[in-house]
């Protein structure tokens, strides 16, 4: 029988897997578990994990990477071992001391007190009810991590529940991380919950050696636009050497992981952190040599962007261009009804957008728009769509629905900006999902909306508005929108007018297209939404204060002007008479 590793460390399969494709982990956080056999159909060999000769993962998520590396240096490499939960019995043993567990925030709604299971939490709690009935479990402490480690606190007698003994909020890299696995393998008691701190500089942050799932390298931390709901932009803004991201790219690539991703809260402000010019200005040049080296290194196929904000598109359009020479040809995504490269590809950063709503977003992020104003939000993001669309970016724009005060006239002025968005046939995929207060954040103390019934007939039809303007790539076959229709209806007679309540009835027969809008909008079912003014780039440019002028970048046009000073008036010397 095996005595075990020292320290064993693991993840829910649904976050140990990239070979199923970019999305499947997508669907997988807000699919319900009932609905697992779609992605059994579409990806039959999503559960066919890789391992090293030793039995180890082969994959693993970045942030357990981190813990394997820190934990390696101070207690010997050969006495870890990261593994899939399926395989936590070939190396738990009566020598294992702490068991490390990290997994995701924001997706594992059923564990928390819903009735609809996601897949991810079904997987999840599979994870958690295998470490519990492991024969050694009594020698060993159970130590959560990951973005999600909070949700376990907000559970009843949690530690009963999911049988940890510790959950760990902060990183790896800190000695207190260190600490904490060093009184676990003394057997020491340890705390309910500990707070550890960010590392404060480039240096103390650690790079794996081994590949992570869609070989995501670090390459920022912190953001700076201090959006009040954001738990990421709390820590400090970093940006990472460009020589130890390209070594842990060739460590992915040597390992065989064609694919790279460059984790980041704001891709834009790499390269121009703590410089003499002012973060929300792209350092082009960086970027684009950055790019380069990750797509130009010997075994990368696949290049997939992570976070970005819309402002910098806006300002330096041209570094857009030229991104999308680079990496266009690296990405794995088709949008065949949208792109116009030769292969239809297609780049789909994730970027926040939030609301539509000029007043929410003073109130939940004023800073989100620098160094424009937040006054001009909604045309800085048509602006900043029309740049990425034309150069076939498409991107994930992430908004949020029920903010605490929310008005219903909050909830027109975003489904504004998305009737805007159509009318221009401009295209991001929208992915509304319901506020959720982050422990840690600003908003930690706000109350949203716990259940859907909750939602107002507004704000579903927010909600199934944005679905529908997902879809319309995919409705371009003469009898795509008849099945969509007829489907549509059937799911929400069977099921969805049960859960979701009378104020989901018209939002669902909108998103369906059981009748023309129109008709739907005279009989004051749904909202018919109203065109916005939108201001042009050049005159966005104009409202910068004048000393952000000589940070702009003359070949992408429209340099702001100087007011015309009025011709001074000539004084007339009257001469005394007499």
């Amino acid at each position: 029988m095996s005595k075990g590793k020292l320290i064993v460390l693991t993840a829910p399969l649904t976050e140990m897997i990239d070979h199923a494709g970019f999305f499947i982990q997508m669907a997988m956080a807000s699919m319900p578990i009932w609905f697992e056999w779609v992605l059994n159909k579409k990806y039959p060999e999503w559960k066919n994990v890789k391992r090293f000769p030793d039995g180890t993962a082969l994959i693993a998520p970045a942030g357990l990477r981190v813990v394997e590396e820190v934990m390696g240096r101070e207690f010997g490499a050969e006495n870890i071992a990261a593994c899939y939960p399926e395989d936590l019995d070939n190396f738990v043993g009566p020598e294992t001391r702490p068991l490390g567990v990290t997994f995701a925030a924001g997706v594992y709604t059923s564990i928390f007190g819903t009735s609809k299971q996601p897949v991810n939490s079904h997987y999840a709690e599979l994870m958690f009810n295998s470490i519990k009935a492991n024969p050694n479990r009594d020698g060993f402490k159970v130590i959560v991590g990951g973005s999600g480690g909070w949700q376990l606190l907000q559970t009843t007698n949690f530690r009963e529940t999911f049988n940890v003994d510790c959950v760990i909020d902060g990183r790896a890299e800190s000695a207190d991380t260190v600490d904490l696995f060093r009184k676990a393998i003394n057997g020491e008691d340890l705390p309910v919950t500990v707070e550890v701190g960010h590392p404060p500089g480039a240096e103390h942050i650690v790079f794996p050696k081994k590949p992570t799932t869609f070989g995501v390298v670090e390459m920022t931390t912190g953001c700076g636009r201090r959006c009040q709901f954001c738990m990421p932009d709390l820590n400090p803004q970093i940006d990472l050497p460009k020589d130890d991201m390209l070594a842990a790219v060739r460590s992915n690539a040597d390992a065989g992981n064609q694919q790279i991703s460059l984790a980041t809260e704001d891709m834009f402000i790499w390269g121009q952190v703590h410089t003499d010019t002012p973060f929300f200005f792209p350092n082009r040049e960086a970027l684009l040599d950055l790019y380069k080296g990750v797509v130009e290194t010997e075994g990368v196929e696949q290049h997939v962007l992570s976070h970005a904000t819309m402002a910098p598109a806006v300002v330096d359009p041209k570094l857009i261009e030229e991104l999308s020479n680079q990496l266009l040809d690296y990405s794995p995504i088709h949008v065949p009804a949208l792109s116009s490269h030769p292969k239809h590809k297609a780049l789909v950063p994730l970027i926040g957008f939030e609301t539509g709503s000029v007043r929410m977003a003073k109130k939940v992020m004023p800073s989100k728009a620098v160094p424009f104003k937040i006054d001009d939000w909604p045309s800085i993001m048509i602006n900043g769509l029309e740049v990425l669309n034309k150069n076939n970016w498409f991107p994930m724009l992430t908004l949020m629905v029920g903010n605490p005060g929310e008005t219903d006239e909050d909830v027109k002025a975003t489904l504004d900006f998305v009737y805007e968005m159509e009318r221009r046939n401009l295209f991001g995929f929208l992915v509304p999902s319901v506020f959720t207060p982050l422990e840690g954040t600003r908003m930690e103390n706000d109350h949203g909306i716990e259940h859907t019934k909750d939602l107002s007939p507004l704000q579903w039809q927010l909600i199934m508005q944005c679905w529908k303007m997902n879809m319309r790539p995919g409705m371009q076959s003469w009898w795509g929108p008849l099945s969509y229709k007829i489907g549509g209806l059937g799911f929400w007679a069977f099921r969805l007018r049960k859960t979701n309540g009378p104020n989901f009835t018209w939002a669902m027969m909108n998103f369906c297209g059981a009748l023309p809008r129109k008709w739907m909008v005279k009989m004051g079912k749904i909202y018919g939404g109203t065109p916005l003014k939108i201001k042009t780039r050049k005159e966005l440019l104009q409202t910068l204060r004048p000393h952000y002028w000589q940070f702009l970048r003359e070949d992408n046009g429209d340099m702001p002007e100087a007011p015309a000073q009025a011709p001074r008036r000539q004084r007339t010397r009257l001469s005394a008479v007499g």
